[in-house]
């Protein structure tokens, strides 16, 4: 018994299909051999599957996403990829660098969202994995073209995922560029601790080290004020459950959609958020080197998207941390910058470390 019910460290690489003009597309299995694996194809340098086991040692899936390639290709919910040139919003799709005016794709209400029509989420990324001393990781590239999506400049972009021997998924950003250009890059993985998405998030307890955010206007572009979260739904400094001010959000639908600002500023690796979901026992923290997080409820799922093991995906049955720059900072020079120019290179890490605990651990 113990490890050898477990798949052993390593890294499985099998076909994940083909896109509708026939291209194939790999995913990368990488295993622990202490239970947790995380599936990774490169289209959208996308997490499709994370397993990692609870407290009676029952390994689950605790990711939304697709069983197969049409469903990614079909659908714009950004499950578990990786959302780029710019993730979040930038407000009426249009921004100046040095003088210039540059126009992008809108495409949410009056807004550009995470990148664009065709962004990095719909790209085909080259991999290359291996067996690390830390883990097995596979380090995926791509290339954005100057104009691509209306952005200035060739970007080179590299996201390598590892996991670790303690259930760590650690993600690395890297990003260079020939003309400035804004960057911001976050992975967009929808997390149900319980049940991979089969029942609501309500019941999750979550705990965010941020004691401010970036309030917005109803389009979900930053007024430019940062203000406490004290006495707002978004105060989760002391550790709540998720459903109970979900609500008191307000909005149609209701739900976080809502940048916090961490209180480490320093780009180093420091704890965001702790996650503890009691039935199953599992608890999450991200640690990160970016200034904030999104935190997002899934609150425009309604049942449309059939995931994987045929669960329809309802409102409210996921949440996102997407850690990351502000939205719409390239618009705000009081927030911190976006823009990376020649010589410069855009470094972020990320991490969802997974643990069991028989009761709050934080």
């Amino acid at each position: 018994m113990g490890e050898s019910r477990f798949p052993p460290a390593g890294i499985e690489t099998k076909s994940f299909g083909h896109t509708s003009q026939g291209v194939a597309v790999l995913a990368f299995v990488l295993s622990n051999g202490q239970g947790a694996s995380v599936e990774i194809t490169n289209y959208g340098a996308t997490i499709t599957r994370l397993l990692v086991p609870d407290k009676a040692g029952r390994v689950g899936d605790v990711v939304l996403g697709f069983d197969n390639l049409s469903g990614y290709e079909k659908h714009t919910a950004y499950f578990g990829c990786v959302a780029g040139r710019v993730a979040n919003r930038i407000a009426r799709g249009t921004f100046v660098v040095d003088g210039r005016k540059y126009s992008v794709p809108v495409n949410n209400g009056p807004n550009s969202l995470h990148g664009g029509l065709r962004a990095y989420d719909k790209r085909i990324w080259k991999a290359d994995a291996s067996n690390t001393p830390v883990g097995p990781a596979v380090r995926l590239t791509l290339v954005d073209p100057d104009g691509s999506e209306g952005y200035p400049g060739t970007v080179n972009v590299t996201v390598t995922y590892t996991l670790t021997g303690d259930n760590d998924v650690r993600i690395e950003y890297h990003a260079t560029t020939d003309k400035p250009t804004p960057i911001n890059l976050t992975n967009h993985s929808y997390f149900n601790l319980k049940d991979g998405g089969s029942s609501g998030i309500g019941g999750h307890v979550m705990k965010l080290y941020a004691t401010q955010y970036t309030p917005v206007d109803p389009t979900l572009i930053p007024t430019g004020r940062i203000d406490p979260v004290r006495g707002t739904p978004l105060d989760f400094t002391s550790g709540k459950p998720i459903g109970r001010d979900l609500q008191a959000t307000g909005g149609d639908p209701y739900g976080y959609d809502h940048n916090l600002v961490l209180d480490s500023q320093d780009a180093s690796l420091a704890k965001a958020a702790d996650v503890y979901e009691p039935d199953r026992g599992r608890h999450m923290q991200v640690w990160t080197t970016e200034p904030g997080v999104q935190l997002y409820t899934a609150n425009y799922l309604d049942g449309s998207f059939v995931g994987k093991t045929n669960i329809a995906y309802q409102r409210h049955s996921a949440f996102c941390l997407e850690t990351q720059h502000y939205p719409d900072s390239i618009n705000h020079p009081n927030f911190p910058s976006t823009l990376l120019r020649p010589g410069q290179a855009f470094r972020s890490t990320t991490e969802y470390r997974f643990s069991t605990a028989g009761k709050l651990p934080f």
